[in-house]
């Protein structure tokens, strides 16, 4: 029982980064209808900034550092994401459906080795932040341990996902998110910025990335120019899972990858890990093609 607590904890701390970064997947596809597969390495690129800054800021006291570098990354990250919008997406938005998406892949590509060149192809470690935790229980000699750390990225995340579905729901620009999900040409016709709109996503879902790259480098303390293309694998794996469009089921989705990558190197092999994870993907989308919470797409005639 010891065992499973802590890789449920463990999964639950790994489904949260995944969580975030496939929150960033569904908003881009709910307005545009097209996956963003460059989204993976704007989050590795949050994880670089944080690196850099953290190492900047290494005589400030630790909450203040820790604040400038989320800001900070989440600035920079939405710079990228509006880059790529305008440069990847935007010249193709009238094009057929697969252009976007070969210009998306490309984009992904260029930003991993343009990260490479700039940072060089070794990993990039830090120092550990954040100890400490609290003991949950003990059997015999197995300690189940929730660390600070932890405790954070599941509140930041769960924090996080509230206040953008409450954003989507109540404010003005929310409501333009939502009249170009359901027609563009129509809100355009009824006074809606289409290009800003989209602009916007792509700057909410790449700050967001930022916030899951500052959390995956003070929980793993290292990264390198490939660690986004894994991780926007995984979270675009969630964001199916769970319905893509809903970022309650993104969320949801970031979740139960976690958990079950947790779950499956605790009792049977880490080498396997992904195939069970991509598995349950398949089988959920063959009972249920749009995902758990996900709705079934209507026709427009």
């Amino acid at each position: 029982m010891a065992y499973l607590l802590q890789q449920l904890i463990n999964g639950l701390t790994l489904g949260s980064i995944y969580g975030l970064i496939a929150i960033g997947y569904t908003m881009v596809y709910g307005i545009i209808g097209m996956i963003n597969f460059a989204h993976g390495e704007i989050y590795m690129i949050g994880a670089f900034v944080a690196i850099i800054a953290f190492t900047a800021l290494s005589n400030f006291p630790l909450v203040v550092a820790i604040l400038l570098v989320l800001l900070f990354s989440m600035l920079i990250t939405a710079a990228y994401g509006w880059t790529v919008e305008r440069v990847a997406y935007r010249p193709l938005r009238g094009s057929f459906r697969l252009a976007p998406l070969i210009s998306a892949i490309g984009m992904s590509i260029f930003l991993q080795n343009y990260v490479q060149l700039l940072q060089g192809a070794r990993n990039k470690p830090i120092q550990p932040m954040i100890q400490g935790g609290f003991t949950v229980m003990q059997e015999g000699e197995f300690t189940v341990q929730l660390s600070y750390l932890q405790i954070i990225i599941v509140v930041t995340t769960l924090v996080l996902m509230t206040g953008f579905t409450q954003f989507i729901n109540t404010t003005s620009l929310g409501r333009q998110q939502r009249a170009c999900e359901q027609d563009k040409t129509m809100a355009a016709l009824l006074g809606v910025n289409v290009d800003r709109t989209v602009s916007m996503t792509f700057v909410m879902g790449a700050a967001l990335a930022a916030v899951a790259g500052v959390m995956v480098t003070l929980y793993y303390g290292v990264v390198d120019f490939f660690l986004g293309f894994l991780a926007g694998l995984k979270a675009f794996t969630a964001a199916v899972l769970g319905g893509i469009g809903s970022l309650p089921g993104a969320m949801l989705g970031g979740l139960l990858i976690g958990l079950i990558e947790a779950l499956w190197a605790g009792y049977f092999s880490s080498e396997w890990k992904d195939v069970a994870a991509f598995a349950i993907l398949v089988l959920v989308l063959i009972f249920r093609p749009q995902g758990l919470l996900g709705r079934p797409e209507v026709e427009k005639v």
